[in-house]
């Protein structure tokens, strides 16, 4: 088998729970792990301090994905046309500074294509991008009952009422780009 090297992107488009949906449907991701980034309280929080909006955190995803399948650029275009990157600290109902729209970018070239991309994007929307772009800090794991979310509870009523029209709009817009 041949040697692959992945990479890692870090984003947040609101509840994790419809970023992570969004990326595990995408070609060359490998994982999708929800999580915790961009806070300045100590220690490791939990899910109910991250509502508190006292911690600093956001709601991320780590996406661990082969570049030679799908370029870190095609997965910042998945992200922003997947969420309203022109909403400041909301995703429709969701509301406070843990759902920011936030690119935490791993390395230096990273941080160049992330602010090429959110340039390039922002011709297709009328408002401006609020999309924060930062250094990534410590990742934090979320608990265990928010990982692979809707996969294990799709009928539950804010997976059909949030998450289904996202993967409608992903499954619309990057029909290429799907794995399914």
């Amino acid at each position: 088998m041949a040697n692959i090297n992945l990479e890692v992107a870090t984003i947040g488009g609101g509840c994790f729970w419809c970023t992570e949906a969004v990326f595990q449907e995408v070609k060359g991701i490998h994982k999708v792990v929800s999580g915790y980034t961009g806070g300045k309280a100590p220690g490791r929080p939990t899910y109910r301090e991250i509502c508190s909006g006292l911690t600093g955190h956001a709601e991320v995803v780590q996406v661990t994905f082969d570049p030679a399948i799908i370029s870190f650029e095609d997965i910042l275009i998945i992200f922003m046309t997947t969420h309203d990157p022109t909403s400041l600290n909301r995703q429709g109902a969701d509301a406070g500074t843990q759902y920011r729209s936030v690119i935490y970018y791993h390395n230096g070239e990273q941080e160049k294509k992330a602010k090429v991309v959110l340039n390039e994007m922002q011709s297709l929307y009328e408002k401006p991008i609020v999309t924060e772009l930062s250094p990534l800090g410590i990742f934090y794991d979320a608990e265990e009952y928010h990982q692979d979310y809707y996969k294990n509870n799709s009928e539950q009523g804010y997976c059909q009422v949030v998450i289904n029209p996202k993967l409608a709009k992903l499954r619309k817009l990057h029909a290429d780009k799907l794995s399914t």
